[in-house]
C-alpha cells in the first residue's frame, strides 16, 4: 500500500463506500419488497419481477450473497482508512479513522439507503437484481459454504431455511389488507369485500325470517281468500301448508299459481301438482357453506329448521347476496331507518323486532350478538322475565328503556348509546 498515493487510496474508501450503500440497500429492498404485488407482476410477464423472485425463493442465499458482499467491502473499507489515518495523524490516525469511517458507512452505506430503499423497493430491488444474479453465480461457492454453517446453526432449533414460511393470509389479516388499499378500492367495494370475510361468522339464524313472519298459503283455506292473497303477495316464492307451517307441503312459484288462476284450474290438486319440494337448512350453518349450497343444489330458498326438525325461519338466496351487496331496492322487509328513529337527546326509539346485528352494523354499536337475535330477545334473556310494565334495563354500555310491551314481548324501546357512539349519529332518515 505504500506505494499508493493517499488521494487514490481516498477514492478507493468513497468507491467502497457507494458499493456498501448498494449492498445495504439491496438487502433491504429485497426484504422489504411486497410479495403479492410481486408475484401479480411477474405473472404479466415482468422480467424484472420474475428475477426478484427466483431470488427470493431462497432468501438464506440471497442474504448470505448480500451478506458477503457487505462485510467484504466494509472490512476493505476499513483497512483502507486506517492506513489513510495513519499517514496523516501517525499512531493516532486509527482512532480517527475509525469514528470518522464509522460516520460515513453509517449515514451513507447504511441509514440513507436502506431508509430510501424501505421506502421504495421496486426502485432499488428491480435494478440490483442485475447485478446479483451474476454474483450469485460468482460467488456461490462462498455462499453455499457460508449457507451450509448457518442452516446447520438453524436445524439445531428446528428451523428448515430451505422451506418458505407460510405466506398465507388469515381472514383478519385480508381484513387489514382491505381496509389499507385506501383509493386504490373503491368504499364500496371494499365494504362488499368485507361481507365476503364475514359470511362465515355469520349463520342463517342471523338473516333468516322468523317462523312468525314467514308468509304462506293455508292450503285449506277458503279459495277465494287464497285467490285474493295469490294475487297481492310480492313474493315470489311462497311456501304451502296444511293448518300449520309445521305441516309445509313445499314452495310454489306465484308466477306457477296465476298460471293455473288464470286457465281457471286453480284448485287444490292441481295446485299440489305444481309445489315444488321443501329444501330444509340445518341451524348454525355459516352463509359462506349455505351459499354453496345453494349453488350446489340449485335452490333458491330454504326453511331452516333445529336440531329437532322444527322449523324456526326462513333463508333465501337474496338474503345471502344482500349481506354482501346491501339491501336490494326490492326488499319487501321494514329497513332499518322504519324499526329505529334518532331522538334529539341522542337516544334511539327502537322497534324491538329488530335484528341486534343489522342495529350493530348500521349504528356502528357494539350490543351483544351471541345470544338472542333481536332485541326483545335481548331484554328478555337479560331479565329473565317478561316486564309487564315500562322499565329500564343496562346491558353493557347501554341504556335501555322499555317503552311498550304488548302480546307477551317487547315491542318498543329507546335505547341510549354511550357517548362515545353519540358523536357521530348516522344519517337513518
Amino acid at each position: 500500500m505504500d506505494g499508493i498515493s493517499t488521494g487514490t487510496l481516498l477514492g478507493l474508501l468513497f468507491g467502497l463506500i457507494f458499493i456498501s450503500a448498494l449492498f445495504s440497500a439491496s438487502e433491504t429492498g429485497m426484504m422489504s419488497i411486497n410479495r403479492y404485488r410481486l408475484r401479480h407482476q411477474a405473472k404479466h410477464n415482468n422480467p424484472s419481477a420474475k428475477r426478484v423472485l427466483g431470488m427470493l425463493d431462497r432468501p438464506d442465499r440471497l442474504l448470505g450473497l448480500i451478506l458477503i458482499g457487505n462485510n467484504l467491502v466494509n472490512i476493505s473499507a476499513s483497512a483502507i482508512a486506517t492506513i489513510i489515518g495513519m499517514r496523516v495523524y501517525g499512531d493516532y490516525g486509527i482512532a480517527v479513522a475509525t469514528f470518522v469511517l464509522t460516520f460515513f458507512v453509517l449515514i451513507f452505506a447504511e441509514v440513507t439507503p436502506k431508509t430510501f430503499a424501505a421506502l421504495f423497493p421496486e426502485r432499488v430491488a428491480f435494478p440490483m437484481s442485475f447485478i446479483l444474479r451474476p454474483l450469485m453465480v460468482v460467488f456461490y461457492p462462498f455462499v453455499w459454504a457460508v449457507n451450509a454453517i448457518s442452516n446447520g446453526l438453524l436445524l439445531l432449533f428446528g428451523i428448515r431455511p430451505d422451506q418458505n414460511s407460510d405466506e398465507h393470509l388469515s381472514s383478519e389479516e385480508l381484513r387489514t389488507v382491505v381496509h389499507e388499499a385506501g383509493k386504490m378500492i373503491p368504499r364500496r367495494h371494499q365494504d362488499m369485500l368485507l361481507s365476503i370475510l364475514d359470511l362465515e361468522k355469520v349463520t342463517v339464524e342471523d338473516i333468516m325470517i322468523p317462523r312468525s313472519d314467514i308468509v304462506g298459503f293455508d292450503i285449506n283455506d277458503d279459495w277465494k281468500l287464497l285467490s285474493r292473497q295469490l294475487v297481492s303477495t310480492s313474493h315470489t316464492k311462497v311456501l304451502v301448508y296444511r293448518d300449520t307451517i309445521d305441516d309445509a307441503v313445499g314452495f310454489i312459484h306465484s308466477r306457477d299459481a296465476l298460471r293455473l288462476l288464470a286457465k281457471g284450474e286453480f284448485e287444490k290438486d292441481s295446485m299440489l301438482r305444481a309445489v315444488r319440494p321443501l329444501y330444509y337448512i340445518p341451524e348454525g350453518t355459516p352463509l359462506n357453506v349455505q351459499l354453496l349450497k345453494f349453488q350446489r343444489n340449485k335452490e333458491r330458498i330454504g326453511l331452516v329448521v333445529d336440531e329437532y326438525g322444527d322449523i324456526q325461519g326462513l333463508v333465501t338466496l337474496e338474503d345471502i347476496l344482500e349481506e354482501i351487496v346491501g339491501d336490494f331496492t326490492t326488499s319487501t322487509g321494514p329497513t332499518l331507518s322504519d324499526e329505529v328513529k334518532p331522538q334529539g337527546d341522542g337516544s334511539f326509539l327502537v322497534d324491538a323486532t329488530a335484528n341486534i346485528r343489522d342495529i350493530n352494523k348500521e349504528l356502528k354499536w357494539d350490543l351483544p350478538t351471541d345470544g338472542p337475535k333481536t332485541l326483545n330477545g335481548l331484554i328478555l334473556e337479560h331479565l329473565e322475565d317478561i316486564p309487564d310494565s315500562q322499565i329500564t334495563v343496562k346491558i353493557g354500555l347501554y341504556t335501555i328503556d322499555i317503552t311498550e310491551v304488548s302480546e307477551n314481548m317487547v315491542k318498543q324501546a329507546r335505547i341510549t348509546p354511550p357517548v362515545k357512539f353519540k358523536r357521530l349519529l348516522p344519517d337513518l332518515r
